[in-house]
């Protein structure tokens, strides 16, 4: 046969490959390397079974041949088969013993010093380096060696920046602390014409920053655009609408507490694009967080249908029965979501959240471990554990896990929240009073209700200084924020009553009364306000301002 037509039937099995009759493909790219014998024709015939998912045939073909352990294109294709057969020591194995230091280097790098390029092919490829280091964070990851998998998918990403996937195990695994993952993304060596791409990873990790530089961020990648017809201003486009883009401000969004425009922007997302589950995830922790359970339930059951065997189908039924208040059965599909997929992190903290409802702490603090062990780059967890510490009173064992989640990630507002919250209770109330400042010089402004509590705990710090000016602003504060706090209504009440303003104290007394009339406190402290007002006369200032309001 001529060269002609073996390249003929070449071009063939390329054709069969983009239309996935594999079966085809297969057939003619068997024939095209009983004819040339060509290292190249073999290694498309191993393709060809690869993709036609003959996992045995393909690697014995490999195996078989004279240049397998010398062609990183061969030994790679080779390990990607035993990984699709779960052999993962013997993956390793055929990807050789490179080693990889603690920066993600890697320290033996004589088998991947190559690149491939197809003959027909003049795009930009990844570097068969980088695909390389991944497999191996892989291997290492089924292997439950999570140490190695996160120093080889740092490999990965810095022999090559285009290795998104290595960048997404990283991140989604929550492997990397915040200030790790800023660090690898400073470090890694983008092309020229890849500014858009480090703007983009930069909004795919955590969301912690200064709210003016994250906001800028997402203007930045906004204004990339692409002009298709340069003669046409008409044609130009941009990453303004990019569903990736904006799920990634629905993450920012849900971190900032505002759950409303969180759910808003994902439901838009998912009309237009119904099966993106990144966007699915944030909606699911938007409509638990505003209790919408109808949405929760429908979402559940198109999950399920379409995805029953991802994890994520079985946390949203989780969340379904969490939002309702039947825990059991919250536990039951949450339970199941991590038995599918031990690496998904919502379902760990919701099975905990679950036990914990129902203050079974023991239950709960086994699942936030596991969480921490699992994810070490994720603060959530021992956040957690702290929090089921304060409700045994064990303050100080709190404390330890407040400021090791702080050491994980050190610009989470809530974090600083609960340490306000614990030095409070140990009675350092200076050292609460910092701390809720803290909190709230990290939370973008305008304030949402989410951190009311915190500015009702703000104030009751100033209270107990008795700096009761600062105190009465911040109550007020809060009262702007919601009408609605018993807690509020009845510090600002305290507050007054401890200036002597009774009339004002009295005010407040029966605000919070009609939220709660059975409060036991405020009817208690009524009585007494009132009684003080009797002995002592009306409240002058009180007097005045009520001549103001008449005149």
């Amino acid at each position: 046969m001529r060269e002609e037509e073996i390249e003929k039937l070449r071009g063939v099995v390329r054709d069969c490959v983009s239309k996935h009759l594999y079966s085809s493909a297969i057939f003619f790219a068997d024939k095209v390397a009983a004819f040339t014998e060509d290292p190249a024709d073999i290694y498309m015939q191993a393709q060809a079974l690869f993709l036609g998912r003959h996992f045995r045939r393909a690697f014995h073909l490999l195996n078989a041949s004279k240049i397998v352990l010398r062609d990183p294109r061969f030994r790679y294709l080779a390990a990607k088969c035993l990984e699709e057969l779960k052999e993962w020591d013997q993956c390793l194995a055929m990807l050789g013993d490179a080693k990889v230091n603690e920066h993600g280097y890697v320290l033996d790098n004589k088998d991947h010093s190559g690149m491939y390029l197809d003959k027909d092919c003049e795009d930009r490829e990844i570097n068969i380096a980088a695909a390389t280091c991944f497999l191996r964070g892989k291997a290492y990851e089924a292997l439950e060696n999570r140490t190695q998998a996160r120093l080889w998918y740092k490999a990965a990403i810095k022999a090559d920046p285009l290795c998104y996937e290595a960048l997404e195990c990283l991140i989604e695994s929550h492997m990397l602390t915040c200030d790790e993952e800023s660090s690898l993304l400073s470090s890694l060596q983008f092309g020229p014409e890849d500014g858009w791409l480090s703007s983009f990873y930069a909004c795919l990790i955590k969301k912690y920053d200064k709210e003016n530089i994250i906001e800028e961020r997402f203007k930045e990648l906004e204004r990339e655009s692409c002009n298709s017809k340069s003669s046409d201003p008409s044609f130009i486009r941009t990453l303004e609408t990019n569903t990736d883009l904006l799920a990634c401000k629905a993450e920012y969004y849900h971190q900032c507490g505002e759950y409303q425009k969180c759910f808003e922007l994902t439901s838009v997302l998912l009309e237009k694009d119904p099966f993106h589950l990144k966007s699915t995830l944030v909606h699911l922790a938007a409509a638990m967080e505003l209790g919408h359970s109808n949405e929760l339930y429908l979402m559940a059951c198109n999950l399920v249908k379409d995805y029953p065997q991802k994890a994520l189908s079985w946390f949203a039924v989780g969340c379904y029965y969490y939002c309702i208040k039947k825990y059991d059965q919250s536990r039951r599909f949450f339970s199941k979501a991590t038995t599918l997929d031990g690496t998904f992190a919502p379902a760990w903290i919701g099975y905990g959240n679950a036990y914990a409802a129902q203050e079974e702490g023991d239950q709960a603090m086994s699942a936030y471990r596991t969480g921490a062990r699992l994810f070490p780059g994720c603060h959530l967890p021992t956040l957690y554990i702290g929090m089921e510490y304060m409700r045994t009173h064990s303050f100080k064992l709190a404390e330890q896990f407040f400021v090791q989640a702080k050491t994980i990630c050190p610009s989470d507002p809530l974090v600083y929240n609960e340490l306000g919250v614990v030095a409070y209770d140990m009675k350092e109330y200076n050292k609460a009073a910092w701390w809720f400042e803290k909190t709230l010089a990290c939370v973008p402004s305008p304030l949402s209700e989410m951190w009311e509590p915190t500015v009702v705990n703000l104030a009751h710090s100033y209270r107990k200084l008795k700096v009761y000016r600062e105190a009465i602003a911040y109550y007020e504060k809060a009262l702007a924020l919601s009408t609605r706090s018993l807690s509020t209504y009845a510090g600002l009440a305290y507050t007054y009553h401890l200036q002597d303003h009774f009339t004002a104290a009295i005010t407040y007394y029966h605000k919070a009364l009609w939220l709660k009339p059975d409060d036991q406190f405020c009817t208690e402290m009524l009585s007494i306000a009132l009684m003080d007002e009797c002995q002592n006369g009306m409240d002058p200032k009180a007097d005045l301002r009520r001549s103001e309001v008449f005149v």
